[in-house]
């Protein structure tokens, strides 16, 4: 299985480079409200804010996720069948096992998170184990052990605390203009108006830029995992009805969010197809109708 995962390397250069987009962006931001509202201070604290949301979201992401999505560890005794069939997985892709979480809830959906594969673990939903049988059970937990061989969960799961914090730091400095307003001369005082309505805009945008390079980074590593799970499974049909019956249960997970909702193989809140152009720029998910007919071609 060693050209199995193939993106592993472009996937740690490519969470490297948003972590650097972070940090650009986090103090750019931080420099620009600094010089509207005539007060270093906001600058030091947004490079200091940055580095550290940097380091936090290499290292604790993942906790966050688990958190977030209310996942349990799964015991082995309750779910012997589920640890058997992650164990065989990962023995075949040449993988250590990941750790398994169960998430109590009727909507069937799964996913992977962690940094690296020896931090990894994989999460499923009751309602998943409820429709699915083994075969159909292999297929998608080869598709989450794809996501871990190729480094996908490192990526996403980074984003996860990179997007939501670029939120609500903008927030923040939007809400310092208007509560704080500039202290500079009648001199200056045209320039700094600019200014003002340079960084308010940028503030509203790095958030939505943000989510969109989160949601194009999830829709094509999903057709990567399939295509990956299908080989190691050496069965493409059963993660094909697995994706069919997923989608054909139209229940929302109870505690979807929309920071977490890339992560799964299915978008949990089961929205409404999106046809035209605008409307996929902000799926989490390519259609499933593309990716079980991409798996049965």
């Amino acid at each position: 299985m060693a050209t199995l995962y193939t993106e592993q390397d472009r996937n740690i250069r490519k969470t490297w480079m948003l972590m650097t987009a972070f940090l650009i962006v986090v103090i750019f931001i931080g420099w620009a409200f600094s010089y509207i509202l005539q007060a270093q201070g906001i600058l030091y604290f947004a490079v200091i804010f940055a580095v550290f949301m940097n380091v936090f979201s290499y290292w604790y992401s993942d906790k966050i996720v688990l958190k977030i999505s209310g996942a349990a560890p799964a015991p082995e005794r309750e779910y012997r069948e589920l640890h058997n069939i992650v164990e065989n997985l990962a023995i075949t892709a040449g993988l250590p096992k990941p750790r398994v979480y169960i998430i109590t809830d009727p909507a069937p959906n799964a996913f992977a998170t962690g940094r690296d594969k020896e931090h990894a673990v994989v999460a499923v939903t009751t309602g998943l184990l409820a429709i699915l049988n083994r075969t159909e059970l292999e297929g998608v937990m080869a598709h989450e052990l794809s996501h871990i061989g190729n480094r996908d969960i490192l990526v996403s799961t980074v984003v996860v605390v990179l997007v939501g914090f670029v939120t609500l730091l903008s927030d923040f400095f939007i809400r310092s203009t208007f509560w704080g307003g500039g202290r500079g001369g009648d001199r200056d005082g045209r320039a700094q108006a600019i200014f003002m309505i340079i960084g308010i805009v940028l503030a509203i945008l790095a958030p939505i830029i943000a989510t969109l390079i989160q949601l194009a980074i999830s829709r094509k590593r999903e057709f990567l995992a399939d295509a990956s799970g299908a080989l190691l499974t050496r069965y493409p049909e059963g993660l094909a009805a697995a994706l069919q019956k997923i989608a054909a249960d139209s229940t929302e997970m109870r505690r979807a969010n929309h920071a977490t909702a890339h992560l799964y193989i299915s978008n949990p809140f089961k929205g409404k197809k999106a046809a035209s152009f605008f409307g996929k720029l902000f799926m989490t998910h390519p259609p499933v109708e593309e990716r079980i007919k991409a798996l049965r071609s």
